[in-house]
């Protein structure tokens, strides 16, 4: 029995509304009624139990549907990110092994396979309807891709006993109840949507509003008409919400908490939204590699402000030094996490499954430390990774894009500190003799290879990069230079 599934939720909530967008609003047994529709027309197209479908669309309702109907064939979903230049979702969806894909019309990528445009999935059953597959616990869900430290994207295999403890996990963290109401707003190819904000609302009987991009302006206005009870987001949306004139003092009594997570908040900034806006922050942490969250402050008892919280139910959390062992409370080392939601391992990548995991413990390479308490706090990111409005950046997969052009010798790539995006990346390259490339030609090979949040801000061609001791390319000190200067 897995709860986070619409086809065995009770007969109570069949009636109940289930899911909207700006197009449609769903009960529980439309919703479910929709997604034996498309189920059937998934199995007419040879998809099947262990079959990997591709879903490149924006956030609304059919992209939900496609995720369910793959998991009532017993198959799994790759959700990918609709703004993916061509070679960023071919090599998705040739990776995954993905054999249909679901997108938006005739000039979106398809990887060379079979395609249903969204416009033409069905939305009731022509026959008989297609019977659930049972499900097994270790059956494939969810491959979400998410870069690593060769910068090529690496499909985190997550099955459906990884969905189940971090769906009724959340749940349970938030008493959600079928009063709630989850207002939508982060992009479903993140775990964090699909988790926190859609299954943990499913299984709960609540409801779940997706608003589509976000806008700022726009927000409160959702907020107001819709009534939600909670919303998960990301530090830069809150430092947009915080940023807007003083004389918007929205209604806000329908919520009943907030979620922020995704990357390092300033307590400045929970401050600021918490007495502007009244309504109760709790921060989380977490990784894809983790089914989404690991820790998380409690809505209800001791939040400490500028930790994380303390280590979810049925999860556990160590900070290990160097040698590998556990250190004492107070102490920094790097952040190691077991439990049901640790991932199965990536896609088709033994070696970096077995640097990540060990012995049952997901490295996270993340430094932190826990207090007295078990409250964890974040200090620094043992890897290069920038996090741009909660968006992951791997400098790797931008310095290879940067070096695969003719007469580039070397390229590094760095985050300089942003006060609303958090980071950005900021690009140094070095020539090779006498080539001929300008930062504006780089810059423009950049928007052709990849998502306009990994372009990066601006590129100095530089005679030579910097390097350590040992020859390496020296990013600290390029980082230093990108450090606000005090007056």
């Amino acid at each position: 029995m897995f709860g986070h599934l619409p086809w065995q939720q009770p007969r109570s909530v069949a009636g109940r509304p289930c899911v909207r967008d700006d197009g449609v609003e769903l009960t529980y047994a439309e919703f479910d009624a929709r997604i034996a529709a498309f189920a059937e027309q998934l199995a007419e197209a040879g998809f099947g139990r262990g079959h990997v479908l591709a879903v490149m669309l924006p956030n609304r309702v059919e992209l939900l549907v496609a995720l369910f109907a793959a998991w009532r064939l017993g198959g799994a979903a790759t959700p990918v990110n609709p703004v993916f230049t061509a070679s960023e979702a071919d090599h998705q969806i040739a990776d995954s092994g993905a054999v249909v894909v679901v997108n938006q019309g005739p000039d979106a990528p398809t990887g060379g396979r079979p395609v249903i445009h969204v416009g033409d999935m069905r939305t009731t059953v022509t026959g008989a309807p297609v019977a659930p597959v049972a499900l097994r616990p270790d059956d494939l869900a969810l491959l979400i891709y998410t870069s690593g430290s060769t910068g090529r994207p690496k499909g985190v295999m997550l099955d459906h006993a990884n969905a189940e403890a971090m769906s009724s996990t959340m749940a349970a963290h938030f008493a959600l109840t079928e009063r709630d109401h989850c207002l939508l707003v982060l992009p479903l190819f993140h775990v964090n949507a699909i988790m926190v904000s859609a299954l943990a609302s499913f299984r709960s009987g609540g409801q779940l509003s997706i608003v589509g991009s976000f806008s700022a302006s726009r927000f409160f206005d959702q907020v107001e008409r819709l009534r939600p009870t909670y919303f998960s987001a990301v530090p830069t949306i809150y430092a947009l919400l915080a940023s807007l004139p003083e004389h918007v003092r929205p209604d806000t009594s329908s919520l009943r908490f907030v979620v922020c997570g995704a990357a390092p908040v300033s307590a400045e900034l929970l401050d600021r939204c918490e007495e502007r806006f009244g309504f109760t922050m709790v921060e989380g942490y977490g990784l894809t590699e983790g089914t989404c969250a690991s820790a998380c402050n409690p809505v209800d008892g001791v939040r400490k402000l500028g930790t994380v919280g303390p280590a979810l139910p049925g999860q556990r959390i160590e900070i290990r030094g160097g040698d590998g062992a556990a250190v004492p409370a107070g102490q920094v080392g790097e952040v190691v996490i077991s439990g049901p939601t640790v991932m199965r391992g990536y896609l088709n990548q033994p070696d970096a499954t077995a640097e990540t995991l060990v012995d049952g413990w997901l490295r996270t390479g993340d430094v932190g430390r826990l207090d007295e308490d078990g409250y964890l706090t974040i200090v620094d990111r043992v890897k290069d990774m920038i996090i741009r409005g909660g968006e992951n950046i791997y400098p790797k997969e931008i310095e290879a894009v940067l070096t695969a052009v003719p007469g580039v010798l070397e390229a590094a790539v760095v985050g300089r500190p942003d006060p609303v995006l958090g980071e950005s990346p900021v690009a140094y390259v070095s020539l090779y003799p006498d080539a001929r490339v300008s930062d504006e030609d780089l810059l423009e090979h950049c928007r052709r290879h990849l998502t306009r949040v990994k372009v990066p801000e601006r590129i100095e061609i530089l005679d030579g990069l910097p390097k350590n001791p040992v020859g390496k390319t020296d990013k600290p000190t390029l980082r230093r230079s990108l450090q606000p200067q005090p007056v």
